[in-house]
Parts: C-alpha cells; structure tokens; sequence
C-alpha cells in the first residue's frame, strides 16, 4: 500500500492490494481520512471553524463574535482610515478642535463598512484621499460633516475608491 492520495497524503490501495488485503486497506485509508479530519469534530452553537496556523488542515473551534463592537479612540485632530477599522468597529473622535477624517485610497474592498462618531466638541469633516470619492448628503457632499457632538456616520465602500456616507451629517 504505497500510493498516497495527491493533497491529504492518505494512503490508498493499489490495485493488487485490492486483491489480497482488502478489509485491512480500508482499514488503513480510513484512520487516516478520519485523523486528518478530527478538528471538523466539535465545535457548539455560535462558533465557527478557524484556520488556526498555516498548516494544512489545521483548524480550531473559536466563538463568532460579531455582537461585540471594539473602539477605536482618536484625540487628534487627524486621522486616516485604516482597513482594520471596517472590522465590525466604531471610530470616535474627540477633540476641542474640529477633527478631519480622511478615506484613503485603495483600503477598502466593496462593501466594507466603517462607523465614525464624533463624541469630541470639535466637528468631525469627512476628506477624500487622493483618487477617492465621496457622496453624501451634507451640506459639502464630497466632504461631510458629523452635525454635532455624539453624531455618528457610517462610510460604505460602494465601489473601488468610491464611498458613500449615511448618517448625521451636516
């Protein structure tokens, strides 16, 4: 028995084994199908199956949180947006100063969304970066405000370097 499938390595029967040791082949494929496979087992209500290193096969059961919102706190009076920000988090800013929020190019993917929340009294201006656009219906619609302290946005990605943004806006 030496004929190892292509990508799991799993030991097949030659033809001749076939033959001669037939219950004893299975045998072998199947201990190392099941082997392969014993971190698809387990798991509970509300986690998902994860890779957990760059090894093949190698998963692990971890807990779906997509109910928890993370922060992501900026007291500048600047900030760009960063691809990590789409990820299920509300941007706050907060200064005495009014405070620019810049969208970069070529960050986000269609359909990413970023939550920004001026908690600050200094007014929150959405910008574009360079080859990005922005449509809005604020006063400015290429370069929305947040209307006021606790006001909050949410910025879509709508297209390649195209955004929109929905919310309190001025």
């Amino acid at each position: 028995m030496a004929n190892p499938t292509t990508y799991f390595g799993w030991v097949m029967p030659t033809a001749t084994d076939l033959v001669t040791d037939l219950p004893a082949d299975f045998n072998i494929f199947g201990q190392g199908v099941d082997t392969s496979m014993q971190d698809l087992l387990g798991g509970t209500t509300g986690q998902v199956l994860s890779k957990a290193s760059n090894t093949n096969m190698d998963f692990a059961w971890i807990e779906q949180d997509d109910s928890t919102l993370a922060f992501n706190a900026q007291t500048g009076t600047t900030y760009t947006l960063v691809l990590i920000d789409a990820a299920n988090k509300l941007v706050t800013t907060s200064n005495a100063s009014a405070v620019t929020v810049t969208v970069p190019p070529s960050v986000f993917a269609v359909g990413n969304t970023i939550n920004v929340q001026s908690i600050g009294v200094g007014l929150t201006t959405f910008a574009q970066g360079a080859g990005v656009t922005i449509t809005s219906t604020g006063a400015s619609a290429s370069a929305p405000i947040l209307r006021a302290r606790y006001s909050a946005a949410t910025i879509i990605c709508t297209a390649s370097n195209v955004f929109t943004i929905v919310g309190d806006l001025a």
